[in-house]
């Protein structure tokens, strides 16, 4: 059983909507539905409805039956590979490319791509996920650290637990926004829209900074640093202070005039400390040709580019 105590954010809510809001729970609101129905939810101890009203300092229980797992399968499908050795692989993700199976991407993923090339990272982690470190979205470019052993998956978990490994990226997004700043807002999912992330008061601490490192006329390219790793964070953020990632189909703006096959988000660079050795280590990866495109287009349009 999972034990959640209602905050303030969840006062007044029916609770499968409540449910849906906690990322404890991780699922749909006919999800949390299905389960109350089935008796796997209690609230304060007793048997509720999915209409049931949560109220502040409620006590929510809950259990969800294991799934089949989904065991992937190896595919030889080409990786940008920036680093390798006995512990660690570092990969440059392509836009496009999903890093673990899930329901409608069950091939093509990045960890296809990873049993093929590693075949002892099944024995990593669980069976949907071996050896995966930290994610990055279908459509966001960049590094990620692939674990190749169980000692090397928990350091560097912890690494990022503890904020020790830093992830910088860079992002294209409208409007000129300040020369620098910080947004700390909590971030969970949005409660009219599972599939979206949004700043709720009942989400999780989420911290991230920005500087602006070219200006255009309505966009900015900025360096982006991560305090925390929430999903969506840099998108949902951004969007909240009015500069949308461009290209984002989701958080952004539906209209624009960028030739870009996603949002325009690249994990430039990443800082660990090796698993093993624990030397410090700095791997950088190049914006994809398409963002280079775009970057490109912008300045050949503007006579003047304002530099912070």
């Amino acid at each position: 059983m999972t034990r959640i105590s209602a905050g303030a954010g969840l006062d007044g809510l029916r609770l499968d909507v409540a449910l849906a809001c906690c990322d404890e729970f991780g699922r749909s609101r006919s999800f949390a539905q299905t389960m109350i129905d089935r008796g796997f939810v209690l609230l304060n101890g007793k048997d509720p409805k999915a209409s049931s009203r949560v109220r502040e300092g409620d006590v929510i229980d809950f259990e969800i039956p294991p799934a089949e797992p989904m065991a992937a399968e190896p595919q030889a499908i080409p990786l940008d590979v920036v680093y390798e050795d006995d512990d660690i692989v570092v990969i440059n993700k392509a836009r496009g490319m999903v890093v673990h199976p899930a329901a409608g991407n069950r091939s093509g993923t990045l960890v296809n791509a990873l049993l093929a090339r590693c075949p002892d990272l099944g024995a990593i982690g669980d069976k949907i996920r071996p050896g995966i470190v930290h994610r990055l979205d279908k459509d966001t470019t960049g590094l990620l650290v692939v674990a190749k052993n169980e000692h090397a998956l928990k350091d560097l978990q912890e690494q990022i637990k503890a904020r020790r490994a830093k992830r910088t990226y860079l992002a294209l997004v409208h409007g000129r926004p300040p020369a620098g700043g910080a947004v700390d807002a909590p971030v969970g999912r949005d409660p009219n829209n599972r599939k979206r992330m949004a700043v709720v008061s009942s989400g999780r601490p989420a911290r991230t900074v920005y500087e602006v490192v070219e200006r255009f006329e309505r966009y900015s390219l900025l360096r982006v640093m991560l305090d925390t790793g929430r999903t969506h964070q840099i998108r949902v953020h951004m969007s909240h202070i009015g500069h949308p990632v461009a290209g984002d189909p989701v958080y952004g703006r539906r209209k624009s005039d960028l030739d870009i096959g996603g949002q325009a988000l690249h994990a430039a660079e990443l800082r660990i400390e090796h698993p093993v050795t624990h030397k410090p280590l700095v791997f950088s990866a190049p914006l994809p040709a398409d963002f280079e495109a775009v970057l490109a287009g912008l300045r050949k349009a503007e006579d003047g580019i304002i530099r912070s």
